[in-house]
Formats: structure tokens, sequence, C-alpha cells
């Protein structure tokens, strides 16, 4: 396995986890309820705890979505890499065709 599949596989979890607690009930909503065990103010429930629910969701998209953004950039520099490599390969193929057509 990869670097890459491992950190999107990482990403896909974190994805499934949140989707997951969705389901449960309102998150924010007080403790037992889906929403509770995240410090004081998300136990107490309300709108400070709907609140806080909120920031926790927003913080794990962004890191997703900067993660999404440092995967594309990696592909798009390997991607790169082996343009360059190719490349480099074409031209040996074309010296060493040189070379036979110079020796017949």
């Amino acid at each position: 396995m990869s670097v890459f599949s491992v950190k999107f596989a990482n990403i896909g979890r974190r994805a499934f986890v949140i989707s997951q607690s969705r389901l449960m009930s309102e998150l924010g909503s007080g403790a037992g309820k889906g929403g509770g065990g995240g410090g004081s103010i998300r136990e107490a429930g309300g709108a400070f705890g709907k609140m806080e629910a909120a920031h926790e969701e927003e913080f794990f998209y962004k890191k997703q979505q900067e993660q999404l953004r440092q995967l594309k950039n990696t592909l798009h520099d390997e991607i790169a890499h082996h343009e360059k490599q190719i490349k480099r390969h074409q031209e040996a193929i074309k010296r060493h065709r040189d070379r036979i057509e110079d020796l017949e």
C-alpha cells in the first residue's frame, strides 16, 4: 500500500465517522445524544453545544480538503516526473536506433 492510498484511506475513514455521527442525532444536543462527551460546553447542549459541534465539523472538513489538495499536488508532481522520464527514455531509444542505422 502506497503512502497516497494510506492518506486517502484516512480521509475516507474520517468522512465515514462524521457521516455516521450525523445519523445518530444532532451534534451538540447534549450528553448521551450523540453530541455529548466532548467537553462541558457540548455536554450542556443548547446553542453553545451546537456551535462547538459545528466548529469541530468545520475543522475536520477543512482538514480533509487540505489533505485532498496535498494528495492532488503530489500526484501532479509524480505525473510530471514520469512524463520527464518517458521523454528521456524516448530520446535514448532514438539515439540507439540512430546508432543501429549507422552500423548498417
